[in-house]
């Protein structure tokens, strides 16, 4: 029996690094993780338009997209990776380039 990471699995995951990380309220941290969520979702089916802030302070407009991105590397249906919560990684469309950061630095999506 194959199991699956529920969304609200996701969403609760990130919600909760985002509390360890940033300390701002439970409401402020459950919003920021849907907004990842809806990120990517909407960045498995097109390029999508966001910002963050680099770890520099300087902040990186950027479209990106995670279409016909393998989810995770599997032997015989196993994973052999985990996802991370702490980071997002996408393919950056302008650079041609796999690109992370981390979730606390999201600021908007276009």
């Amino acid at each position: 029996m194959e199991t699956r990471t529920n969304f609200r699995v996701r969403v609760m995951k990130y919600a909760h690094q985002l509390l360890k990380a940033t300390g701002k309220s439970w409401r402020y941290c459950m919003l920021k993780a849907w907004e990842l969520y809806r990120l990517a979702k909407k960045m498995r089916t097109e390029t999508v338009r966001f910002a963050y802030e680099k770890t520099d302070g300087s902040i990186r407009y950027t479209e990106g997209t995670l279409m016909n991105l393998p989810a995770g590397a599997t032997v015989r249906g196993k994973r052999i990776t985990k996802p991370s919560y702490k980071t997002f990684a996408y393919f950056d469309a302008r650079k041609n380039e796999m690109r992370c950061f981390r979730i606390e630095n999201l600021i908007t999506v276009y």
